[in-house]
């Protein structure tokens, strides 16, 4: 039995001749950067998502740094962070010049927990940054409750959520505004990489809109200092074709999460992901905890079962972020998260009958190891 963490060939296979055509349509239009195809991926994505306007830029790393920039977010200011998150998220706030204050996430949900973003807050905070880890929504009233009450903006880092929703309302039109990836693993994923960001601040499009392309709306005319990063016309092709099956594709991933969870929730020391009431989540990833989860990720790999680790080293403890001196236990339960977690096979392409066999070989385990 050999059972992959992620298929991606097998999604685009399903496609294959939507993406044939697609990616005729984009050879003979003979337009290749910032055309029509990107223009109506915008305008569908941006329906999708609820919200006004959508811009296309390089990647999600980018789409978070350009929000923060057009809010003229830099030097000298604080942005509150997850602690418990993948470091693309505090990367975008170093990049755009500012100071990232992580926090400790809710144990449950291991999204960031709004009780403890407050004592945080400093007379520099300009804004939370949440984010919708997993593909679970963060807990957004009250984040926002806190925002509105010291005048910060929020931003959502929706990397892994395209389509999930909270309290009925999808990811994306959360807060101020919102960073997506399309890299190709993504519960939307492009055959590159990709990125967008998502608002209903019209001023703050246009200027991200200047900022992914040189800082300019007409060429040679430069407004503002810009970037280079702009989501090119044959991957908005790609994800036009793909948006479509997007719904489709995250209901046979929550399909799964519920056959995980009846499968699981009983074996000793094993724990399953915990969801709100309020919450939808799209499962881009199903990630459980076990206190001895090297050695149940080594047997897993021994029975032909792949499975990932989102993530073994907290932002804080990376080499990346060593000028600030957090040593170890400096945030003791993202710390044990990343001691802890580990992600299963699931996927739009992975069956029924797969995961009974991965939830077999754990019910073995648990049993025996």
């Amino acid at each position: 039995m050999k059972i992959s963490f992620l298929d991606l060939k097998a999604s685009c296979l399903e496609i294959r001749q939507e993406l044939d055509e697609a990616y005729r349509k984009f050879i003979e239009s003979g337009w290749y950067i910032l055309g029509q195809e990107l223009e109506a991926f915008e305008a569908e994505f941006a329906s999708y998502c609820n919200v006004q306007h959508c811009i296309g830029v390089g990647n999600g790393l980018d789409a978070l740094h350009l929000i923060l920039r057009a809010m003229n977010i830099g030097l000298g200011d604080e942005v509150i962070v997850p602690a418990n998150t993948y470091i693309a998220t505090w990367l975008a706030i170093s990049h755009a010049g500012a100071t990232p204050v992580p926090v400790e996430p809710n144990e449950k949900t291991y999204n960031i927990e709004p009780k403890n973003i407050e004592v945080a807050i400093t007379s520099k905070t300009k804004a939370i940054l949440a984010v919708h880890l997993y593909g679970q929504p963060a807990d957004m009233d009250s984040i926002n409750e806190i925002a509105a009450r010291y005048e910060l903006k929020v931003i959502e880092d929706a990397a892994q959520a395209h389509g999930a929703r909270y309290k009925g309302r999808r990811v994306g039109s959360l807060g101020d505004a919102a960073g997506f990836s399309f890299y190709p693993t993504k519960n939307l994923g492009a055959l590159g990489d990709g990125g967008a960001v998502t608002t209903n601040d019209g001023e703050l499009a246009d200027k991200i809109n200047l900022l992914r392309n040189y800082g300019s709306h007409v060429k040679y005319l430069n407004e503002i200092k810009g970037f280079n990063s702009r989501l090119d016309e044959l991957q908005a092709a790609f994800l036009r074709v793909k948006l479509a099956k997007l719904d489709k594709w995250n209901a046979h991933r929550e399909e799964l999460a519920k056959y995980y969870i009846d499968k699981l929730t009983d074996i000793t020391e094993l724990m399953v992901p915990f969801v709100p009431t309020w919450a939808e989540p799209v499962w881009h990833l199903f990630v459980v905890r076990h206190p001895k989860r090297d050695i149940l990720k080594q047997h897993l790999k021994i029975c032909g079962i792949d499975s990932l680790i989102h993530y073994p080293i907290p932002p804080h403890l990376s080499d990346a972020y060593a000028e600030n001196q957090w040593g170890i236990g400096s945030f003791p339960i993202t710390e044990q998260m990343s001691q802890e977690v580990l992600s299963l096979p699931i996927s739009p392409h992975i069956t029924h009958k797969t995961i009974n066999n991965v939830a077999e070989v754990l019910q073995v385990y648990t049993k025996t190891g």
